[in-house]
């Protein structure tokens, strides 16, 4: 029987390290699971993050189309791990078809997943369906967003205006556990990031611990490094005038990806 493990979000918490250290190390994990990342399924990731700024009906046949293509595309395997934090929808702090701020993953991860899990079990059938969240506290995960989104949007906020728009602001294990009671009777495993983010595989340490990989097969991997960290608070505070600086979008983000490269050259 086919177990397949989504790793469906959340945003900022560990998730582009997880991704990058499955990816590296496929061939020698491959006897225990078969991994798939963002790269590997674009066209559905995109799909999944615009049903959660748009979610009309049309953009959800959209994802499921995607998805079930995707599938259709990879062999059979005992143990498959599908990872990709837009399949809860788009990070906080973005907007909506109608200006407003997305404040939570409930109402776009709930519908994305049970997608998820019909297609899964259309491809694989008898598979067994599960969903994994890994998760941040509260405020230091809502400061990375607030990070992420200066240099990734045209984000005018101070951190304190910013933060003042999530005066009830959701509890990413509350709200994970929130859409897996909505998921039921699909197992679902919510992971806090802070204790495994020195590990040795970092987050995907969490991933090995649900597939149960060996120990020795898992001492035998280097040791995980740190992808997509959060920006400096010199940068974030470059990345904040350039926002109030009037330039339009696409040469904004021709200068904040430039900044970036040159700071990872150093």
């Amino acid at each position: 029987m086919t177990r397949v493990i989504v790793h469906a979000g959340f945003h900022k918490t560990g998730t582009s390290s997880l991704q990058s250290y499955l990816g590296q190390h496929r061939k020698t994990l491959a006897p225990w699971l078969a991994f798939y990342g963002k790269a590997d399924f674009l066209n559905a990731g995109t799909y999944a993050r615009i049903y959660a700024q748009r979610p009309f009906i049309w953009r959800r046949w959209a994802f499921r189309r995607a998805i079930r293509s995707f599938l259709a595309s990879i062999p059979d395997a005992s143990v498959i791990v599908l990872s990709r934090e837009t399949f809860a929808g788009v990070m906080p702090g973005h907007r909506n078809w109608q200006g407003r701020i997305i404040k939570g993953y409930a109402y776009s991860a709930v519908p994305i997943c049970r997608e998820l899990r019909r297609e899964i079990v259309r491809r694989f059938p008898g598979a067994t369906v599960e969903f994994l969240f890994t998760t941040r506290e509260r405020e230091s995960w809502i400061r990375s967003v607030y990070g992420h989104l200066l240099r990734s949007i045209h984000l005018t906020d101070t951190f304190d205006e910013f933060r003042a728009r999530f005066p009830d602001l959701i509890d990413p294990a509350t709200e994970a556990r929130r859409i897996g009671a909505a998921l039921a009777p699909c197992p679902v495993h919510v992971a806090a990031l802070e204790p495994h983010a020195d590990g040795h595989g970092g987050p995907a340490d969490i991933v090995l611990d649900l597939v149960g990989v060996p120990d020795r097969v898992r001492a035998s991997l280097p040791p995980a490094t740190r992808a997509n960290t959060g920006q400096t608070p010199a940068q974030e505070a470059a990345f904040f005038q350039l926002n109030h600086s009037g330039q339009g979008k696409a040469a904004l983000k021709r200068i904040k990806d430039k900044m970036l490269r040159e700071a990872q050259a150093k």
